[in-house]
């Protein structure tokens, strides 16, 4: 009587670890399909169901239009590669592990330098105005680290950069790029997306060389109201309904990311 509750369980820990694969390849392909990736650079991981000190991580080298379900290792809080073949980048153990480790949040850790939130980084004032509708689901949710070191080539850099992130969702980070996390794969990709739509808008408009126009402060604490309660239409996450479309679109172009 006992052998079959643990069947049970392995089969659901692989039917789970089978979508989450699918998810996080998908991932990379639709950062392909809207230009927020740097060829084989950068790294989107996941913490591998049922195993809160591991996470899924693309071998270095494959471009993210070729990363599959099947390529992902699997990586310890160690460091230690456990499951799969292929090289670890550095900076995927330096900047991802410590996040991982130290968000509640970070299951899902998407770090890249997409242009606009990397452009808006580079400016002496980096922060994302609340002057678009698109910004307003960050509001008081994105952390701004403003001290560059360079390359992440030592653990103490990914500690610092999650005590940064702190409790926030959002990592802008000044001279380099942006970092975001999620509970899920469709959370943390919704928010890269609409983070980078955001910092876009403000890009444009402040590259007309005239002031943004702020949305006055009780419009943008109603409207996050409005946000936070219209997470769901039909019964369903809105963030889930983005990122099931977003799949069809891969579904029909590119299905061997399932493989």
């Amino acid at each position: 009587m006992s052998a079959q509750p643990d069947q049970n369980r392995t089969f659901v820990d692989a039917e789970a670890a089978r979508r989450a694969r699918i998810d996080l390849a998908a991932c990379h392909r639709l950062a392909v399909r809207f230009g927020l990736h740097e060829g084989i650079d950068n790294h989107l991981t996941l913490l591998v169901p049922g195993r809160p000190d591991r996470f899924y991580l693309a071998p270095f080298g494959l471009h993210w239009s070729e990363v599959r379900a099947s390529h992902f290792m699997e990586v310890d809080f160690d460091g230690t590669r456990r499951v799969g073949d292929g090289p670890v980048e550095d900076t995927a153990l330096h900047i991802h592990l410590p996040v991982h480790r130290m968000a509640p949040r970070a299951h899902c850790v998407l770090h890249t330098h997409m242009p606009y939130a990397t452009a808006l980084g580079m400016l002496e004032n980096p922060r994302l105005e609340m002057a678009v509708q698109s910004a307003l689901v960050f509001h008081e949710d994105v952390a701004y680290d403003m001290d560059y070191n360079g390359l992440a080539f030592d653990r103490s850099e990914g500690e610092r950069l999650a005590r940064v992130l702190g409790d926030k969702s959002v990592l802008m980070m000044a001279n380099h790029g942006a970092l975001v996390i999620g509970r899920t794969v469709a959370e943390a990709f919704d928010r890269l997306y609409f983070l980078e739509r955001a910092c876009q808008a403000q890009v444009l408009a402040l590259s007309t060389g005239r002031p943004l126009r702020p949305i006055p402060a009780d419009v943008v604490r109603r409207t996050v109201d409005q946000f936070r309660g219209g997470t769901e239409v039909g019964g369903s996450q809105r963030v889930e309904l983005h990122f099931a479309a977003l799949k069809r679109l891969l579904d029909r172009d590119e299905p061997d990311y399932a493989a």
